[in-house]
């Protein structure tokens, strides 16, 4: 797709992307994709291929956990890899520290860098998919570059 049809936020999404190495292409898709099911039938893969971008507040602080459309994030297991409590943020705030909405927030892109872990999960699938800033678009990625990309440290969720 070209470019200049992609939203403002999935463009930021690419040069991002393309700033840390990614070949930056980002896809629309014809119809919103808001959930991992959605995105995972809209492209024809496995629901545990899709990234789910979340935000969570570790104490107080916003983190992001980039999951496994296939899992749920235990909180108190998870909370407790990471040293902390660990408790969903609010709408407000995902929206806030990622510059991007619920529904498709990309991985990388946001204002500020949020610490960020990846579910190991993901490593079971050559190739995986994010959002890519907006609800209607997505990139293609594999484990070892979404590590790399967002200089995140993998850790079991579930």
């Amino acid at each position: 797709m070209r470019r200049s049809s992609l939203p403002p936020v999935a463009c930021r999404v690419a040069d991002t992307l393309i700033s840390r190495g990614h070949h930056g292409l980002i896809v629309a898709q014809p119809e919103p994709t808001h959930t991992a099911a959605d995105a995972a039938r809209a492209l024809g893969v496995d629901v545990g291929a899709i990234t789910k971008s979340l935000v969570f507040l570790l104490d107080d602080d916003p983190v992001l956990l980039l999951v496994s459309g296939a899992h749920q994030v235990d909180l108190t297991k998870t909370g407790a890899r990471l040293d902390g409590t660990l408790t969903r943020a609010p709408a407000d705030m995902v929206h806030r520290v990622t510059g991007q909405p619920i529904g498709g927030v990309a991985p990388v892109g946001h204002p500020t860098n949020l610490p960020t872990w990846v579910d190991n999960a993901l490593a079971h699938h050559r190739e995986i998919w994010a959002a890519g800033g907006h609800p209607s678009t997505v990139f293609r990625t594999s484990f070892p570059e979404l590590l790399r990309i967002t200089a995140g440290l993998p850790i079991d969720v579930d």
